[in-house]
């Protein structure tokens, strides 16, 4: 599934744990696994870390934490795009929901919910499995040592990569989704307006927002992971009372959630600017993104913020639960926060006498 080369760099890194599997007891049974914990060890999990399994279930984990979330939000996506494209006439999140329920009833707020569903699983796919595939490349090139000092720098770089490449299968459909959105009666449906688009501007239509939704979801996507990363390495080492091998499995989660939550606000700051852009130049014509910024203005990237924010924040967050909750239900490793090696406190040692 993944070139052979990537796997053994992934297989080698400092946070590898060995090959993993039930223990079969003499009269034929399973011996069950302990709940309490996940320090990750030979009866905890099901597969290798930086096998293709593991990247595969990663991959599924992203489909479900970003389609399902993203679906779940339509409502406040479909005001917050509206807000951005007129805000003369949807001048705050709550008017717009007035405005949206008066003019199109309930059922208009699901509009572009499928091209939501389509796209969004298909970045989850890319995001969460590619970033795992490139942040064990990363660690392997560095070596144990380096990857634990520029761990931060790795988590940049692994979900910038990963984000280049699921923005290019996200793409069609964010541009579908928006159209429906943002312009009513151009077409109700993902199958009413693919075609029509296509038919007039051609393919063009549907990469046209490309660039913009890399300056968008790049920065977004680093933050996203960087930020959570780091911040559940803090809140296992000054705010949970016990080490992270102590917690059942449900008050990792809980972590987890919180981590997510604390990302998703600086993730919808970071990319906010883009994002208004990027409404705007999908439900235009023949606009470019340096005319859109320039209309738009300084103050003008900022509309629909607070609403973006309700909205990343609990997204960001539900996603990192349901996609840490799909590695606890398949047994998937879950290395704990990295911990500085030991050849490394050895060298501070000397270094500090």
């Amino acid at each position: 599934m993944y070139p052979s080369t990537l796997t053994q760099f992934a297989r080698a890194n400092p946070f590898h744990s060995p090959l993993s599997s039930f223990h079969q007891r003499d009269d034929g049974r399973r011996e069950s696994r302990r709940l309490a914990a996940a320090s990750y060890n030979e009866a905890d999990v099901s597969c290798e870390y930086g096998s293709n399994k593991y990247y595969a279930l990663c991959g599924f984990g992203g489909i479900l934490s970003c389609g399902l979330t993203h679906t779940a939000v339509v409502p406040l996506d479909l005001v917050k795009c509206r807000i951005q494209v007129n805000p003369d006439k949807y001048k705050s999140i709550f008017n717009g929901f007035s405005v949206t329920l008066r003019e199109d009833g309930f059922r208009g707020l699901g509009r572009g919910w499928a091209p939501t569903f389509i796209g969004y699983s298909m970045q989850g796919l890319c995001k969460f499995g590619f970033y795992e595939l490139f942040k064990a490349f990363y660690n392997d090139m560095l070596g144990e040592e380096n990857a634990y000092l520029w761990r931060t720098s790795v988590y940049l770089a692994a979900s910038a990569s990963a984000e280049f490449f699921a923005d290019i299968a996200l793409a069609p459909m964010e541009a579908c989704k928006v159209r429906i959105q943002t312009q009513p009666g151009y077409a109700s449906t993902l199958r009413e307006c693919a075609p029509k688009m296509h038919a007039e501007e051609g393919l063009w239509a549907f990469y046209k927002g490309v660039y913009p939704l890399w300056l968008r979801q790049i920065p977004y996507t680093m933050m996203k992971f960087a930020c959570f990363e780091r911040t559940v390495e803090m809140l296992y080492k000054y705010v949970v009372p016990k080490p992270r091998s102590a917690c059942t499995k449900p008050e990792q989660l809980v972590v987890t959630f919180v981590a997510g939550y604390i990302a998703g606000v600086f993730c919808a700051v970071v990319s906010h600017p883009a994002d208004s852009v990027v409404s705007v130049l999908n439900k235009e014509k023949g606009s470019s993104a340096a005319q859109v910024l320039k209309r738009l203005g300084p103050k003008g990237v900022w509309k629909g913020l607070f609403a973006r924010i309700i909205m990343i924040g609990t997204l960001t967050a539900l996603q990192w639960f349901i996609y840490d909750s799909v590695k606890v239900y398949f047994r998937l490793p879950r290395p704990p926060p990295p911990e500085m090696p030991e050849s490394l406190k050895r060298k501070m040692a000397l270094a500090s006498h």
